[in-house]
C-alpha cells in the first residue's frame, strides 16, 4: 500500500475504463476517509469479457457488447459513489478504430488488428512509400497491424471515406466528449511524422486515406468535455469531467510504474509483451530502425522506446484450442504444471509471424519446432504443461535478447525491470525473466493501466480550468507514488 496521500479539494471518485483484447474494466477510485489519512482506494466493480469474432466476413470487435458492458460498469460505480463522480478516462489497447457517419455514430463494428486483410495492404503499400522512407518518418516499428495499413486496407476495399476514432476516444465521444487523437495512442498509428508530431500528409496520401478526415491530436490529460446522455442524468454523474488520459494501455501502464531513476525497464505483459524503457527523446538511428524499435508516445513529452513480442497471446490460443477439445485449463494451475516440466530441448521464435495468426496454435508452434529440426510435441490437452513451458522458457529468452539491445542502443545501464500487466501475475515466468536478464525484477499492478490512468487524471485536474497544456510526467509520477497499487474487487 502506498503512503497516504493528500486528498484534493473535491474528493469526489474518479473512473478509470480499460478497453481490453481479453477484458474489459470499469474502476473506481474513492477518497473513502480524507479527514483520516486521505488515503484513496481503488475497486474494480465491473469487469467483462472481449474477444474479437467473425462479422458480416471480417474479425471485429463487437461494440455493442463493449458499449453494453461499460455502461453497466459505469451505473454501478454511479450507485456505489454516492458522493459523486468528478472525472471519467478510457484506455484502451491502439491502432483499432470506428468509422463515423455524420452523426458521430459507428458506422459498424471495428476490425481487430488480427484480421487478416492487412497481409495484402502491407504489400500494397510499401509499393508507394518504402519501409525504409516509413521508419524515417515516423520512427515506428513497422507492424501490419498499424492504424497506416488498416486505413489502407480500407481504401483497398474501396470503403466510402469517413472520420475515424480509435476504440478509446471513441467511447469518450459517446459518453460527451468531442472527439480527438490523444497523443500516445496516435503515435502506434504509424501516421504521425516524428519532427513535427503532427499526421503525416505524405504517408495519409499513401494509404489514399484523407487527412482532414483525422481527428485533433491533443496531450495525455487533456479534458474534453463532461459526461452527457442518459448517464447524466444519475445524481452521481451530473458534474462529471471527461479526460483523454495516455489512452494507449501500455503508455497507461509505464504511466503507473511508481519508479524514478534511469535504470529500469518495463514489460508490460499480455496479449502482448511490450519491452523496452522511457527516453526524453525518440531513438530512430539506422540501428534501431534495422532492428525494428519503436518510439510510441508517453506522458509528458517522454518516449516509449521499445519492441513488441508476442506474449500471453500464445498460451490463450493454445488454451482455446485445448478447451474446444473438452479441456479447460485455468492459468495458474498451468503455470504450475508447466513449472515441473523440465527445461525444453529448444527455443521458440515467438515473434515468428505464424505465431500471430488465429487459430490451432499448438499445430502452429509444432510446425516451427520442425522447422528448426526438434521433435513435435504431443498435441493434445494432457500435454499442455510442456507447451506451456516452452512457451515461458522461449519467452524469457526473447525478453532478454531485446533488453540487451535497448541497453545498447540507450546507453541505460540497467538494473531493474518492472512488470506490469495481467501476465505480472506468472512467477515462474518472472523467475525465468530473472535468470535470463541478470535483473532485479520487480511485480508491479497488473492493473498498472488502471494507475496510469487515475495519475493523469489527478495530475490534469489540479490543474486550473480546463486547460490543454500538458500533464507533466513528474506530476503524472507523483500521483503515481501516492495512489494504492493494490486494486479491490467490488
Amino acid at each position: 500500500m502506498a503512503d497516504a496521500a493528500e486528498a484534493p479539494e473535491d474528493t469526489r471518485a474518479l473512473i478509470a475504463i480499460d478497453l481490453g483484447a481479453e477484458s474489459c474494466r470499469v474502476s473506481l477510485l474513492r477518497w473513502l476517509s480524507p479527514a483520516l489519512g486521505q488515503e484513496p482506494v481503488i475497486t474494480l466493480v465491473h469487469r467483462f469479457p472481449n474477444a474479437p469474432r467473425i462479422i458480416d466476413g471480417g474479425l471485429k470487435w463487437d461494440l455493442e457488447n463493449i458499449e453494453k458492458g461499460l455502461d453497466l460498469g459505469l451505473r454501478q460505480s454511479a450507485a456505489i459513489a454516492t458522493e459523486g463522480i468528478r472525472s471519467v478516462a478510457v484506455d484502451g489497447w491502439a491502432v483499432d478504430y470506428v468509422r463515423l457517419d455524420a452523426q458521430g455514430a459507428a458506422l459498424a463494428d471495428p476490425y481487430c488488428y488480427r484480421d487478416e486483410r492487412t497481409l495484402a495492404a502491407e504489400t500494397a503499400l510499401h509499393k508507394t512509400v518504402s519501409r525504409s522512407r516509413l521508419r524515417e518518418i515516423t520512427g515506428v516499428q513497422l507492424l501490419r497491424i498499424n492504424t497506416l495499413y488498416q486505413l489502407h486496407a480500407d481504401t483497398l476495399a474501396e470503403a466510402q471515406p469517413a472520420p475515424w476514432l480509435n476504440l478509446p476516444e471513441y467511447i469518450l465521444t459517446r459518453l460527451g466528449g468531442v472527439p480527438v487523437a490523444e497523443w500516445t495512442n496516435a503515435t502506434h498509428s504509424q501516421l504521425i511524422d516524428l519532427e513535427t508530431g503532427q499526421w503525416s500528409a505524405e504517408l495519409f496520401a499513401a494509404a489514399g486515406a484523407e487527412i482532414a478526415l483525422a481527428p485533433r491530436i491533443v496531450p495525455p490529460g487533456t479534458i474534453v468535455g463532461k459526461l452527457t446522455g442518459p448517464l447524466a442524468e444519475l445524481p452521481a454523474f451530473r458534474d462529471t469531467t471527461l479526460i483523454a488520459p495516455a489512452c494507449h494501455d501500455t503508455a497507461s501502464a509505464i504511466a503507473g510504474i511508481p519508479a524514478t531513476g534511469d535504470d529500469w525497464a518495463y514489460i508490460s505483459s499480455g496479449t502482448w509483451s511490450l519491452v523496452g524503457a522511457l527516453l526524453d527523446q525518440p531513438e530512430n538511428s539506422l540501428a534501431t530502425a534495422k532492428e525494428n524499435f519503436t518510439n510510441l508516445g508517453a506522458v509528458g513529452g517522454k518516449t516509449c522506446f521499445h519492441k513488441n513480442v508476442n506474449g500471453m497471446w500464445l498460451l490463450r490460443q493454445c488454451m482455446d484450442e485445448w478447451e474446444q477439445k473438452g479441456t479447460h485449463w485455468k492459468v495458474e494451475d498451468l503455470v504450475q504444471a508447466a513449472e515441473a516440466v523440465g527445461p525444453p530441448p529448444g527455443i521458440l521464435d515467438v515473434d515468428d509471424p505464424q505465431l500471430m495468426l488465429v487459430g490451432d496454435m499448438p499445430g502452429r508452434i509444432n510446425s516451427q519446432l520442425q522447422e528448426l529440426g526438434l521433435s513435435p510435441l504431443d498435441p493434445y490437452p494432457s500435454n499442455a504443461p510442456a507447451f506451456a513451458n516452452l512457451i515461458f522458457h522461449s519467452l524469457a529468452t526473447r525478453y532478454a535478447a531485446v533488453l540487451d539491445r535497448i541497453a545498447a542502443h540507450s546507453g541505460k545501464k540497467l538494473k531493474r525491470l518492472y512488470i506490469v500487466g495481467g501476465g505480472s501475475q506468472n512467477q515462474f515466468l518472472n523467475r525465468l525473466t530473472a535468470h535470463k536478464t541478470g535483473l532485479q525484477v520487480i511485480q508491479a499492478s497488473a492493473e498498472s493501466s488502471t494507475l496510469g490512468n487515475f495519475a493523469v487524471q489527478l495530475a490534469a485536474l489540479e490543474q486550473t480550468g480546463n486547460s490543454t497544456k500538458r500533464v507533466s510526467a513528474a506530476a503524472v509520477a507523483r500521483w503515481a507514488s501516492r495512489i494504492p497499487t493494490k486494486v479491490l474487487t467490488a
